[in-house]
C-alpha cells in the first residue's frame, strides 16, 4: 500500500523535466523505458515515475529496498524532486544541529546508533570492511570512519569509537552542510536510517 506523502512525491516526480532531475540530481534517465538511474551505495536503483516502481538489477540493490523499504523509498522519491546541482562544503555537522534537527532526530525517531556501534565495539577491520562493500571511502576520524554515498549529492560519514576500559563504543553520522539545502529534514532522516542499517 502507497502511502499518502509516497503518492504525492510520484505526481511530482511526474510532472517534472527529466532533463532537469538529471542535472540537479545527478542521475540518469533511460528514455526507453522511462526510468532514473540513482547510484545508491554504487548500487543501481531504477525509478519509474510512469508505473510508479522502484527496483534494481541487483540482489543487493533488492535487499535494500526489500529491507529497508519506507527509508529508502520516499530517500529516492524526494531526492528526484528536492536535489540541487551545487557541490559540497566539506563542512561536517550533526543531524541534531540542522534545521529542526533537535526535534526529528530524538524520541521515537532517535536513530540507531547504538546497535552498529555495539556490532563494531572492538573490530575497526570489521567496520571498514562493511564500508567497502557499499564503496566507501575511508577517512582519518575517529578510530575508523567512511564515508558513504546514499545519495549521489548527499554525503554520509560515519565515525567509530572503539570501546575501552572507560567508555562504550561509540558512532557518530554526520551530513555535509548542504543536506539541508537538498531535502527536508524528515528526508534526511531517512538517508540517515538507510546508512546506519546498510552497515547493520
Amino acid at each position: 500500500m502507497i502511502s499518502p506523502g509516497e503518492e504525492k512525491a510520484w505526481e511530482i516526480l511526474e510532472s517534472l523535466d527529466a532533463s532537469a532531475v538529471c542535472r540537479n540530481a545527478s542521475v540518469k534517465f533511460v528514455e526507453k523505458s522511462g526510468h532514473y538511474v540513482i547510484k545508491s551505495f554504487c548500487i543501481d536503483i531504477h525509478v519509474n515515475p510512469k508505473n510508479r516502481i522502484i527496483s534494481s538489477p541487483t540482489p543487493r540493490g533488492m535487499d535494500i529496498l526489500i529491507r529497508h523499504g519506507y527509508f529508502s523509498r520516499h530517500a529516492y522519491l524526494w531526492y528526484l524532486i528536492h536535489a540541487k546541482e551545487m557541490p559540497p562544503t566539506g563542512k561536517l555537522v550533526r543531524p541534531v544541529d540542522l534545521r529542526g534537527g533537535e526535534n526529528f532526530f530524538g524520541g521515537s525517531h532517535a536513530l540507531p546508533m547504538d546497535r552498529l556501534a555495539k556490532r563494531h565495539e572492538d573490530d575497526r577491520q570489521s567496520f571498514i570492511k562493511s564500508g567497502h562493500e557499499f564503496c566507501a571511502d575511508i577517512l582519518d576520524y575517529g578510530d575508523a570512519s567512511l564515508r558513504l554515498l546514499p545519495l549521489p549529492r548527499i554525503p554520509v560519514v560515519l565515525i567509530l569509537w572503539l570501546k575501552d576500559e572507560e567508555f562504550p563504543s561509540r558512532v557518530d553520522l554526520l551530513f555535509d552542510s548542504t543536506c539541508e539545502r537538498q531535502l527536508p529534514v524528515d528526508i534526511i532522516w531517512c538517508v540517515a536510517m538507510m546508512s546506519i542499517l546498510v552497515m547493520m
